[in-house]
């Protein structure tokens, strides 16, 4: 079982969250890609790019925060962060 944690905060209080579960066989890059999608879904968010310091911190800590840099468009809160809480 896969779970990813996604969470929008401002201004050190979290507004919203949610849980992602996967089970599928797939890698677990596609399995991040595909919870992050679902959750910007949820959200109301269009898909945040991933830059350098992402990536870096996502594969150390396999956890990452997307603030406005990461995204095109305004966004209402301070960042959003995703988990990863339960790996196969």
């Amino acid at each position: 079982m896969f779970r990813l944690w996604a969470k929008e905060w401002k201004e050190n209080r979290m507004l919203k969250d949610m849980t992602v579960e996967d089970d599928s066989d797939d890698t677990r890059t596609h399995k991040v890609f595909r919870a992050l999608e679902e959750a910007c879904y949820a959200f109301d968010l269009e898909k945040p790019m991933w830059l350098d310091v992402n990536v870096s911190e996502f594969q150390r800590h396999a956890k990452t925060r997307f603030t406005q840099d990461n995204f095109i468009e305004q966004i209402p809160f301070d960042y959003l962060e995703i988990q990863v809480i339960e790996e196969d």
